[in-house]
Order: structure tokens, then sequence, then C-alpha cells
């Protein structure tokens, strides 16, 4: 199946759906939005793999499997053990694929208004103090730094790979081609799911 852009229609009304990016491009935003755009359930990634003190929690793989039996969902492509069992089941991926500098300004952003607000995230988890960027190298903004690039690798390797065929992957570059193809392209695979059930 070719590689879809935010004017192309999708083939089929999109029934369990990834949203691909690095940390600060959407995912979860968007993911949030195609669930209710179709009425599919959305479970956010992170709420599955994060324990309290941002331990992995043990149940997170089971989770997961659980997760992907329904019948309609919508969630983030992320996390090692669970790309490949997502990918498994899914029959669209969106790539948000976005210059790493309005990630990077979208994370920076994010991250600070979570720590000043002292948003509690998942599980009683908070963002650590803002020196930490300096001092962690796993700190959130320097990760999505260095992985900017592997998400653009990890879906080219999908569209070589053994679900090319039947998976419908949708490449969005930019908040302006994420905004075409929601109001575009989405909305009507919208409605043609909703006629199919008449």
């Amino acid at each position: 199946m070719p590689l879809l852009g935010p004017a192309d229609e999708l083939p089929h009304p999109p029934r369990r759906v990834l949203v691909a990016g690095t940390s600060g491009s959407g995912k979860s935003t968007l993911a949030g939005l195609v669930a209710r755009a179709l009425g599919l359930s959305y479970v956010e990634m992170d709420s599955l793999f994060h324990g309290p003190q941002w331990t992995p929690r043990v149940e997170f793989e089971d989770d997961v499997r659980r997760f992907v039996k329904g019948d309609g969902w919508a969630t983030e492509w992320q996390y090692r053990l669970a790309r490949p069992v997502l990918l498994e089941h899914a029959d669209t991926l969106v790539w948000l694929d976005h210059p790493r500098h309005v990630v990077m300004r979208r994370v920076a952003v994010r991250t600070a208004v979570r720590r000043l607000r002292r948003q509690e995230l998942w599980n009683g988890n908070v963002e650590p103090p803002l020196r930490t960027v300096f001092t962690d190298p796993e700190h959130l903004l320097r990760w999505a730094w260095k992985s900017h690039a592997r998400t653009g690798e990890r879906v080219r390797a999908v569209l070589r790979g053994e679900h090319a065929d039947r998976l419908a992957v949708v490449r969005l570059r930019g908040q302006r081609e994420v905004d075409q193809w929601r109001s575009g392209p989405l909305r009507r695979a919208a409605e043609r799911g909703e006629e199919s059930v008449r």
C-alpha cells in the first residue's frame, strides 16, 4: 500500500489506529481526536507503562495485549515491548513527521507547564525539576532531541515489512497537514463508517 498524504483518501474506515511520532509531536492529542471522530476507545500508552516513581508497570505487556483485542481503538505507537503487538493488530498508522524545531518547542513548553503547575501525570508522577535537563541523560527534552529521526526509520521499516500490504500509513508533516487530514480524509472515513452501520 502506498504512503498516503494529508489529502489522500483512506482505503477503509479505520478501526485500529496507531499514531507515531517523537515526544512532543502530538501523538496523544491526535490519537484522542481520532478516537472521538471514529467512535473508538482510546488508552494512553504512558498510563499503562508508568507506575509510581516512574517505574515500569509489570502488567504493561498484558494490558497492551488485552487492549488490542478490542473491536476499535486508537493509541500511540510507542514502547519497544508494545510496538510489535500494536502493529500486528492495527489497520492504520498515522506518522507525525514534524520538523525537529517544532517538536522541541512543543515538548519544552509542555514540560515547563507541567512542572510549574505540578500537574499529576500517571500514577501520581509529576515532571522532575527543570534543572534535571542538565543532569539526567534520559530527560524528556534530551530524549526528544536524540530520538527524533528514529520514528521515521521505524515507519520506513514498516513500509518494507510484512504488514505493508494491509496497513494504511499516513504521513503528516506539520500542524497544517494534521488539520487538513482531520477535516478531510478522516472526517470522510468517519462518515463512511457511519453509513456502513445504518
